[in-house]
């Protein structure tokens, strides 16, 4: 589902992302992990290029990108935005539309859907998110936990093949948390290939099908959580699941 070939990227002249190479099966669920700035975010960024990169290639869900693409390449850019959905740790849903037409916005823009079957489709959403009686709430009228479960719905609405989250709990208190992970809990059983951006350790070792560490612009370890997490290799690893313990005892 997703090849990654000695992806780089700098930000100013300093590396962010280091020759990172990876392979990532259809319905694999991965934790990306580690300290903060090492390249967790800006990775999931350029794997639906929100942002470019400086060298290197990506394949996702049959879309090849490259260093450099620009306007010439909208229609790749299109059939990327398609088949890959983002979550953000900041919902980033529009203030002045209802959950409904934020969901409906995208399938009726860019896939052209006629605004009857749009909106079918967002309540079959909206009910698989636990929300189906929020459909004309605005953002402002939502829980934290409520926008963040909208903004799941809306990236479910172009039926995408791979799902990536930026931190999707990480604005949220316990309650709101549990009612965001329970519903990737739920698209990872169903065997959609996701990415979570994560510092829910319990999380991670629940869901995931393997954990990477990032550091420093490369993937440190990867591997399943019984081996990452329980037992880290690399300095980096250990050092970081060891500060996360502390902190939580």
């Amino acid at each position: 589902m997703i090849s990654v070939r000695k992806l780089s990227k700098r930000h100013g002249g300093v590396p962010v992302l280091r020759d990172v190479s990876a392979e990532i099966t259809k319905g694999e669920t991965i934790a990306i992990v580690g300290p903060s700035g090492g390249g967790k975010s800006t990775l999931l960024r350029c794997l639906n290029y929100l942002e470019s990169f400086d060298s290197g290639e990506v394949r996702i869900a049959d879309v090849d990108l490259r260093p450099g693409m620009v306007g010439r390449d909208g229609e790749t850019l299109r059939a990327l935005r398609t088949q890959v959905g983002m979550v953000f740790q900041q919902f980033n849903l529009f203030p002045h539309l209802s959950a409904i037409d934020n969901i409906t916005l995208a399938p009726r823009i860019v896939r052209k859907l006629e605004r009857g079957a749009a909106e079918k489709r967002a309540r079959e959403l909206l009910a698989r998110v636990g929300l189906a009686d929020r459909a004309g709430a605005f953002p402002h009228e939502l829980s934290g936990g409520q926008q963040q479960r909208i903004a799941i719905a809306r990236a479910l609405a172009q039926d995408p093949q791979v799902l990536l989250f930026d931190e999707p709990t990480s604005a949220l208190d316990p309650e709101m948390r549990d009612e965001v992970m329970k519903v990737i809990r739920d698209l990872a059983a169903t065997g959609m290939t996701l990415l979570v951006v994560t510092h829910e350790m319990q999380f991670a070792s629940d869901i995931a099908s393997r954990v990477w560490v990032i550091d420093r612009g490369t993937i440190a370890e990867d591997g399943p959580p019984s081996e990452v997490v329980d037992k880290p290799q690399t300095s980096v690893a250990k050092e970081f699941f060891g500060r996360l313990r502390r902190h939580s005892s």
